[in-house]
């Protein structure tokens, strides 16, 4: 009997760029850089009941997003793609550092870049994670989980507004399991909260491209005095 058997052909034109596969990793919420532990402030709300079901949970995160993750994690991405020297990378992750001045923000993000150094150096075998690994390890850096993507990314060549709109969907959705488990709500309601802060985040990418290193570290002051305060709550589910 004849085999009919045929392989699947390939689609003319629709291959998908080399860094899809790559950048969906190092995006995917179940990478182990230890996010679930964080909330970023978040528990200081849901303890003042300030933040109490899916619709006052997804206030907090669209403010969060145009706020500190705007102006720290997104604007650090795309002055990293900018970046001409390692020097110059250097005193981007001092800036980091310096901006963060709630002591667990600063500490949540100091283990988490770790994290995610390591994982990126798995997954890319490129020279500069491994320079920025070096200057970690050697206490030239602290290390930062928005430059080891922004490294990574330049490496496999994403285009600005998918690096940078990724990295923020990816931290809103590690926001949004930690939520889930804390409020707590149900998974579909989590979807939900995705689904309507899709805007925020083209939003916040499109702003992204137009700030400057003058903008850079700005904060809704509201938010850090609550990160401030989780260091000293009476009862934590997460370390920040």
């Amino acid at each position: 009997m004849q085999n009919t058997r045929t392989e699947p052909r390939e689609a003319p034109g629709h291959h998908p760029p080399s860094y899809w596969l790559p950048l969906l990793q190092l995006a995917d919420s179940a990478l182990p850089t230890g996010a679930f532990s964080h909330s970023f402030g978040l528990e200081t709300f849901l303890e003042r009941g300030l933040v109490r079901d899916e619709e006052t949970f997804r206030i907090w995160l669209s403010q969060f997003i145009h706020t500190q993750l705007t102006y720290s994690d997104g604007l650090a991405i795309r002055l990293a793609l900018e970046a001409g020297s390692a020097a110059e990378l250097r005193d981007l992750d001092a800036l980091l550092t310096a901006q963060a001045l709630p002591r667990q923000v600063r500490e949540a993000g100091v283990k988490m870049g770790a994290r995610m150094l390591q994982i990126a150096s798995l997954i890319l075998d490129t020279a500069e994670v491994e320079q920025y690994r070096e200057d970690v390890a050697g206490g030239d850096c602290s290390g930062h989980p928005a430059l080891a993507f922004a490294l990574a990314g330049r490496s496999l060549q994403v285009p600005l507004p998918e690096l940078v709109g990724t990295y923020l969907f990816s931290t809103a959705t590690s926001l949004t399991q930690n939520a889930i488990r804390g409020i707590p709500i149900g998974q579909d309601a989590g979807q939900r909260v995705l689904r309507r802060i899709h805007p925020d985040i083209a939003a916040a990418t499109a702003r992204i491209a137009g700030l400057d290193r003058s903008d850079f570290g700005a904060t809704a002051p509201g938010l850090e005095i609550a990160q401030m305060r989780h260091e000293r709550q009476r009862a934590r589910m997460f370390m920040s």
